[in-house]
């Protein structure tokens, strides 16, 4: 297996097809838009969020699981039979309170379902950088691999450029070094990933999800992942944290 425990070693940026037998600390990043609607859900109250691959798993888990919220995307569309996009908006607006969530989406949860030798996993966006900074220290084995999920590597016009930024923002946090949440906010909202997902329409993007993304250090968690009964569970887990706001 490829290693990232060693604690002298410096953080790296995998792309999801590379991840696959990487262990240690693993932090998974979408903030466009995957982990920000996430957050964005735990911030309206949902208890739990189960992370799957397709659809298919979706809807399935859906039905078996009554009064459970589907949302998320393929191709950046709202399939049908889901209750909501992946819009951090209307995951923002929803009654999510103790509820429990399936979320698919085309990146973020295809890094996670990838990242099956981590020791540990975190989920990551601006909105939690500093609570998921925070977490990984606390852990004490390492430095962390993120996964860069919008980097498609047969796609050099899809570098994951605004999940770069995050990662580079949040190891940043990590290791205590200068940080500018204005300068990492613009430039993610001005990312030909935000483009592209404000040109989905409304049925599918909020014009305002960028905007909420971008609102760095918005909550005070961190989302962490384990594997429970029914799958890959992700969790809002609590940070002490100077720089988070609420």
């Amino acid at each position: 297996m490829v290693s990232s425990v060693d604690p002298v070693s410096v953080a790296r940026h995998i792309s999801t097809s590379g991840v696959k037998g990487t262990d240690g600390l693993v932090v998974v990043v979408d903030v466009i838009r995957a982990f920000s609607t996430a957050a964005y859900a735990f911030g309206a109250g949902a208890s739990r969020i189960y992370l799957v691959a397709s659809v298919d798993e979706a809807l399935a888990f859906k039905r078996a699981h009554t009064g459970s919220v589907a949302m998320g995307e393929e191709h950046g569309l709202r399939p049908e039979g889901f209750d909501l996009p992946n819009s951090p908006v209307m995951a923002a607006a929803f009654d999510m309170d103790g509820r429990t969530v399936v979320q698919r989406t085309s990146a973020g949860t295809q890094g996670v379902v990838a990242a099956s030798s981590a020791t540990r996993l975190w989920c990551a966006s601006l909105v939690c950088a500093s609570a998921t900074a925070t977490a990984v220290n606390a852990a004490e084995l390492g430095a962390p691999t993120y996964v860069i999920t919008g980097w498609l590597v047969d796609r050099p016009d899809r570098p994951g450029a605004d999940d770069r930024l995050t990662a580079e923002y949040i190891e940043s946090i990590r290791l205590d070094a200068p940080t500018d949440r204005s300068e990492v906010a613009e430039r993610v909202a001005s990312s030909d990933e935000a483009t592209l997902t404000l040109a989905l329409g409304s049925d599918h993007c909020h014009p305002d999800d960028i905007k909420l993304a971008v609102d760095v250090d918005k909550f005070s968690f961190a989302m962490e992942v384990t594997r429970d009964e029914f799958g890959l569970r992700l969790d809002r887990v609590d940070q002490p944290s100077d720089r988070s706001r609420c």
